[in-house]
């Protein structure tokens, strides 16, 4: 029970099948008090509503999280109801399309991709990095494989530059906090086996597990990686 006492924050846990759902799953298990953050209230309630028909704790919010002051209401309401005990907060919530080649893609899923993967994350992180200075938390983002050294950016160059960005967040963000204690870390899984994916394109064997995916998280938030940070750690 190493989060036993401890808040954590999720952003994006979204439908059931997806990511979000077995990193909520992992830190439950481990004793955590869950703030499920989704845009739609009715999907963070629903697994918030699942995880406490098990014995869990969890709240459920729903924010825009492209909006600075929507935001900056989730933060100060969740440190409210935390009592300004944030240890850890995990920024799911993204999205994937392909955009095509650059010659011809279309200007607004530049903007967009870039709004739903990098201004998200910079905004929940500008949001909670004071609570998580309190308890000398964790920050962790989800990047992309499409950031890792040799993977294409073909076809899908406004993704793989808005994870980029995400990257580059996050060490600046280690840099930063590490007198701090906070630390920051992003994730860069390959294609996860959700139940999306598998509907797009099938069930692929080379696709990583949910809960493989959500192991690696819950350990760059425990106190078993309290030395790490600025890391980009790739899940395959």
């Amino acid at each position: 029970m190493e989060f036993e006492g401890r808040t954590v924050v999720l952003t994006g846990v979204g439908r059931p099948g997806q990511v979000g759902e077995a990193v909520a799953q992992a830190f439950a298990e481990r004793g955590a008090r869950l703030m499920l953050v989704d845009r739609k209230r009715e999907e963070a309630g629903a697994r918030a509503d699942s995880l406490i028909a098990r014995g869990f704790r969890a709240s459920a919010f729903a924010a825009d999280l492209t909006d600075v002051a929507a935001v900056t209401a989730l933060a100060n309401t969740i440190r409210d109801q935390a009592d300004g005990q944030v240890h850890a907060v995990v920024h799911i919530a993204g999205g994937f399309s392909m955009s095509g080649p650059v010659a011809e893609s279309d200007p607004e899923d530049w903007t967009r991709l870039f709004a739903i993967n990098g201004t998200t994350a910079y905004l929940v992180a500008r949001a909670f990095i004071p609570l998580l200075r309190a308890t000398h938390g964790s920050l962790v983002c989800f990047a992309s494989e499409a950031v890792l050294p040799g993977a294409t950016a073909r076809n899908r160059v406004a993704y793989a530059a808005a994870k980029g960005a995400v990257v580059t967040l996050v060490r600046a963000i280690a840099e930063e906090e590490r007198s701090s204690g906070v630390r920051a870390n992003a994730v860069a899984p390959s294609t996860i086996r959700t139940a999306d994916n598998i509907a797009a394109m099938g069930e692929q064997p080379a696709m990583v597990s949910r809960e493989a995916v959500a192991e690696v998280v819950r350990w760059l938030a425990s106190d078993a990686a309290r030395v790490v940070t600025g890391q980009l750690i790739a899940v395959r």
